[in-house]
C-alpha cells in the first residue's frame, strides 16, 4: 500500500508537466500553421497527403524534444524555458528548409508527397538532435 501512495504522490506533477505540454504542443502548432504560405488543416482535409506528412511530422519532432525537455528538466521554469527553446528550433528548422527548397510550399499545396516527407522527417530529425541536447 505504500508503494501505491508513493507513486500517487507524483500524479500532481505528472499532471502539471503533461496537460503543460499539450498546452505546449497546441501553442507550437498555432504558431507553426501561422508561419506556413497554407492552410495546413484545409489541405488535410482536402485528403493532400503531402500536408498531412509535413504537419505531423513537425508535431512529432517537437513532441521529442518537448518529451526531452520534461524528462531532463530540473524544474517547471527550466521545462517552460526548454520547451520555448525546443519551439524556435523547430521553427527555424522550417525556415531553413523554406530557404534551401523555395518551393516546397507549393509543391506541398500541390500534394507532393516527397515534399511533405522531406519537410515532415527534417522535423523529425531535427526534433531528434534536439532532444539529444538537452541533457545536462
Amino acid at each position: 500500500m505504500d508503494m501505491i501512495m508513493t507513486s500517487i504522490q507524483g500524479l500532481g506533477g505528472f499532471a502539471l508537466y503533461f496537460i503543460s505540454s499539450v498546452v505546449a504542443l497546441l501553442a507550437f502548432k498555432f504558431i507553426y500553421t501561422m508561419i506556413t504560405p497554407y492552410d495546413e488543416w484545409a489541405l488535410v482535409k482536402n485528403n493532400n497527403s503531402a500536408a498531412a506528412i509535413a504537419l505531423t511530422g513537425t508535431l512529432i519532432g517537437y513532441a521529442i524534444a518537448l518529451g526531452s525537455a520534461a524528462k531532463n528538466s530540473v524544474n517547471y521554469v527550466d521545462f517552460i524555458v526548454w520547451a520555448v527553446v525546443a519551439l524556435i528550433t523547430q521553427v527555424l528548422a522550417y525556415l531553413i528548409v523554406r530557404m534551401l527548397m523555395p518551393l516546397i510550399a507549393s509543391r506541398i499545396e500541390k500534394a507532393e508527397v516527397s515534399a511533405g516527407i522531406v519537410l515532415g522527417g527534417v522535423s523529425v530529425a531535427i526534433g531528434i538532435l534536439n532532444a539529444a541536447c538537452m541533457t545536462y
